[in-house]
């Protein structure tokens, strides 16, 4: 059994998102360092807080294992010249250690990326060294190579780091390792709570290290804080008389903000809550990091919580904290009066004052634009009259809250409050819904829009967005997506397959035809890109969005079988076909593994002979009738694949091909070159192909 190996780096508050980056590059970082050193380990955890980074390694070997070990040099042609050993023989032998005397020179077979050949070889030999000998220089790399999106440099010294580094502790078992940073040397000496514990903590060893932090009002582990924080809340929301208002975000950064959760309820005017309740929790949420405690997702009560780092004297902290709440639902509500009060149609006409793109023109010019698309849209899916008359007038106000005093104060309001306004000025539910909704889905897993005016303008705002970018050339590069194009392309996918699944409408849009009337509304505007070139890239863009959304739904060998070049185009049709190929996969079925083989064979026959689809009448054999009536059952089963049905019973037909096209391989040569009718009967097979990838490519399927 080997020891804990312990590092805990103490450092000046550290923002949690550093902390977060922090936690979760420290294993990888700490792995790589004691394989770099032979040193076997267990298991490799970081814990910390705002005051502290910490890692903490199980079963540490307390040896290096001694090496002995064949290591493979340069070519003989390099290490040797006229049977005298050249520079780079010299540099094998020095780097082992050897003489020259000690390399010899032996035929090797291929390996990796390594040739057959005559190669120089010689023995490494080490003797394995004590960990606590080795393992503090590591520790010190590690700590220098730890990630911050901005690192700091103070004092006289050269390291940087996110904030200033105070203390270091380093510990193998009860050892002390010894190892420095920063400026700052390594001991078993920590530091406690800021507030809640005086003194220095001594740390006996590094499996005390854990309760040890616990007893000093430090709950290192981010996972028993969180729950810790989680269960004082539940109990001071049931104390206010509700529920806490659920939000990951809030929890998460919460959690990395203390290094002990408390909770102290604060409470504002009750005349407040006249408010939209949207409104109460962005107050709350927005720089305070309060939750809001509820009786329902609309039904707030006058009370919150607020998650603080130490417990004492709560009143004095409640007090401060309402009076920054007070303030701030103050100008709230004065924000709330004066929207009320401007005209819908104004704030619309305000919108050519927001530049969207300085060669795309305005948020007015964009809404002009979202206003046809959107209209095109509702007549392909052939809305009724009145849904449409919905869809036109949702589209003409779906960013006019965009310049009210509210969304310029809390920029995350938009749509929220352009419904809340909306609604006050009598517009239509259906319309309300959708200035809201159309921004939907926010996230990679929040909901989609939910009925037909919403996803109507939904659609045209990303693909107006989409297409204009492409067109003007601010495509995506690297990691760089200043338009969030990838998130605005994956919310079209999203929205279409959704849709798609209850009305067939949606599934029978083509993709290229949306970018291409997304395209034709951008008028007026000098574009680097042509019609055919923008629907071009974005197929391809899009391509590869679709295909990870039907990997995620199936899995990869899936997604990869069913996305050919021509997936894009119907994406609900694609993930009918995948979802399923995927059942067909999962059960296990026997023949899949004949129809990778047969799908094989008939991609070599398919490149060669171009598919036509022959009557048996041409041919004369027996085998040539059966390809001529599995492949006709293939074409007619495969001719439609819209749904998943439909695709289940072309499987059963492709199974059939699969099994009996086998049977045929096996005892004909369906390539003879002596039989005047192979051409027409590989251009048969190559027809069967084609009908084949219909469903997918069956030699992708692991």
């Amino acid at each position: 059994m080997g020891k804990t190996l312990l590092l805990e780096i103490g450092t000046e508050e550290l923002p949690s998102s550093f902390v977060d980056t922090a936690l979760a590059a420290m294993p990888a970082l700490a792995r790589a360092k004691l394989e770099a050193l032979r040193l076997p380990h267990g298991d490799v955890r970081a814990v910390g807080t705002p005051r502290r980074l910490t890692l903490i390694v199980s079963d540490v070997a307390e040896r290096q294992p001694d090496l002995d070990e064949e290591v493979i040099g340069p070519p003989e042609t390099a290490a040797f010249k006229d049977g005298k050993p050249t520079k780079a023989a010299e540099a094998f032998a020095n780097k082992l250690g050897l003489s020259l005397d000690a390399i010899q020179v032996v035929d090797k077979p291929a390996a990796g990326k390594t040739k057959a050949g005559r190669y120089v070889v010689g023995r490494r030999k080490e003797q394995g060294r004590d960990a606590r000998e080795i393992v503090g220089k590591a520790l010190t790399e590690l700590c220098t190579e730890i990630p911050f999106r901005k690192s700091m440099r103070w004092g006289a010294g050269d390291a940087t780091f996110g904030r200033p580094v105070q203390w270091l502790v380093a510990l193998f078992g009860d050892q002390v390792i010894d190892t420095s940073f920063a400026g700052v040397r390594s001991g078993r000496t920590s530091k406690g709570h800021r507030f809640l514990s005086t003194g220095a903590v001594e740390i006996p060893s590094a499996d005390a290290y854990v309760a040890k932090m616990r007893d000093s009002h430090v709950i290192v582990d981010r996972n028993e804080r969180e729950k810790t924080m989680m269960d004082r809340i539940v109990a001071a929301a049931k104390a206010a008389g509700g529920t806490y208002d659920p939000s990951p975000d809030l929890v998460s950064e919460n959690a990395s903000l203390v290094e002990e959760p408390f909770v102290v309820t604060g409470a504002y005017d009750p005349a407040f809550l006249a408010l939209p309740a949207a409104v109460i929790r962005s107050v709350a949420r927005g720089h305070q990091k309060y939750f809001c405690v509820q009786t329902s997702e609309t039904e707030l009560l006058p009370s919150y919580l607020a998650v603080v780092n130490t417990a004492n004297d709560p009143a004095r902290i409640s007090k401060g904290m309402d009076r920054v709440m007070r303030s701030r639902l103050s100008d709230a509500q004065f924000f709330f009066g004066e929207d009320k009060k401007a005209k819908l149609e104004d704030r619309v006409e305000k919108l050519a004052g927001i530049v969207f793109h300085n060669r795309l023109g305005t948020v007015r010019e964009k809404v002009t634009r979202i206003e046809k698309l959107s209209g095109r849209i509702a007549e392909a899916l052939g809305l009724p009259e009145k849904t449409r008359g919905f869809v036109a007038r949702a589209a003409h106000l779906c960013k006019f809250d965009l310049v009210s005093l509210m969304v310029g104060e809390f920029p995350e309001l938009q749509g929220d409050m352009g419904r809340v306004y909306a609604e006050t000025a009598g517009e239509a539910p259906e319309v309300a819904n959708a200035i809201r909704d159309h921004y939907r889905p926010i996230g990679a897993e929040g909901p989609v829009a939910q009925d037909d005016v919403s996803a109507c303008v939904a659609l045209a705002d990303r693909l107006d967005t989409l297409a204009g970018c492409f067109a003007v050339g601010l495509s995506p590069t690297g990691a760089a997506d200043p338009f969030a194009l990838r998130r605005a392309c994956i919310a079209t996918l999203r929205t279409l397959l959704d849709r798609g699944a209850t009305n067939p409408a949606y599934a029978k849009l083509p993709l290229s035809e949306l970018f291409g009337w997304a395209y034709d509304g951008i008028e007026g505007k000098k574009l680097d890109l042509s019609r055919e070139e923008t629907v071009a890239k974005l197929r391809d863009f899009t391509h590869d969005r679709l295909r990870g959304l039907i990997a995620n739904a199936t899995s990869n060998s899936v997604a990869d079988a069913v996305s050919g070049a021509s997936a894009v185009e119907y994406p609900v049709h694609t993930l009918a076909r995948a979802r399923a190929v995927y059942a067909a996969v999962t059960e296990g079925r026997a023949w899949l593994e004949k129809a990778r083989i047969v799908a094989k064979r008939l991609s070599g026959i398919s490149k060669e002979s171009k598919p036509v689809l022959h009557d048996k009448s041409v041919f004369e054999k027996a085998d040539d009738a059966i390809i001529v009536e599995v492949v006709g059952k293939v074409d007619a089963s495969t001719r439609e694949l819209h749904t998943e049905a439909a695709v289940t019973a072309a499987l059963a037909q492709a199974e059939d091909l699969a099994q009996r096209l086998d049977d045929v391989f096996t005892r004909t040569l369906v390539n003879d070159p002596n039989d005047a009718r192979t051409p027409r009967r590989l251009e048969l097979l190559s027809y069967g192909a084609q009908c084949m990838l219909r469903i997918g490519d069956f030699s992708k399927l692991g």
